[in-house]
């Protein structure tokens, strides 16, 4: 519990001094009530909930072929991996979303998670699932045959969707600072506690998965819209776009 705070203490302080932060959160949730905020935070809501539980139930099928020890040690081992991952990423996400191109990169990224979410929820999985993780043998993922790749595999895939979770709750509310610094935190926090259990009522009440889907597709449109035209870093002004 500890280790999770002081990563929440990081994720904040990456965002300036404690009087900054806490001038756009002020800011932002005082003004919660108007559309584009209110549309913004519930986004992000959606966003950390379900790509947290995705996580886990992905670390949980890639960790079910091995015997009972190995794989509660791939678990952990992944759990914390996308834990320490979110937290880096999040420290740099105002510095990657300055990067020409990269928004737009962000929104195909996002579209690929949106595509292997619907095969997910379409097909049974491969994998027979993790009894640690809830739901995990319905992931469409066949189970690493060793403790070594399923080590990398788990690695892979936490690279992969921390960056798209940070990137999405970026492109969700990027004109809002307050929202996304909760947002960012509010990510690491659940990856740190409440993922399986997340998965565990993602698994059960499926519209939840469905919902999330949606706001993921939504968020992955309009970033790949803004990483074009955006004056500053969108990739058509390369192109005179």
């Amino acid at each position: 519990m500890n280790l999770l705070l002081v990563s929440l203490a990081a994720v904040a302080a990456g965002f300036g001094t404690p009087a900054d932060i806490w001038a756009s959160i002020v800011k932002d949730f005082s003004n919660i009530t108007e559309p584009s905020a209110f549309a913004a935070f519930i986004q992000v809501l959606m966003i950390d909930l379900v790509l947290a539980g995705d996580n886990a139930i992905v670390v949980g099928a890639l960790a079910a072929g091995l015997p009972a020890e190995q794989r509660k040690k791939v678990i952990f081992i992944g759990v914390m991996a996308a834990l320490v991952l979110r937290i880096l990423f999040a420290l740099i996400v105002t510095q990657l979303m300055q990067i020409i191109g990269l928004i737009l990169v962000g929104g195909l990224l996002l579209l690929w998670v949106s595509w292997r979410m619907w095969r997910d929820l379409r097909h049974a999985g491969e994998s027979h699932g993790s009894p640690e993780v809830y739901g995990d043998e319905h992931s469409g993922l066949k189970p690493a045959k060793s403790f070594t790749r399923a080590a990398w595999a788990v690695a892979i895939a936490d690279v992969s969707m921390s960056l798209d979770n940070v990137l999405a709750v970026a492109g969700a509310a990027r004109e809002h600072p307050g929202i996304l610094i909760v947002g960012l935190i509010f990510a690491v926090a659940l990856m740190g506690v409440a993922a399986n259990i997340i998965a565990k009522y993602i698994e059960r009440f499926r519209w939840i998965a469905y919902l999330g889907l949606a706001v993921i597709v939504y968020v992955s449109v309009k970033m790949l819209y803004e990483g074009w035209v955006d004056p500053h870093v969108g990739l058509g002004r390369l192109f005179g776009g």
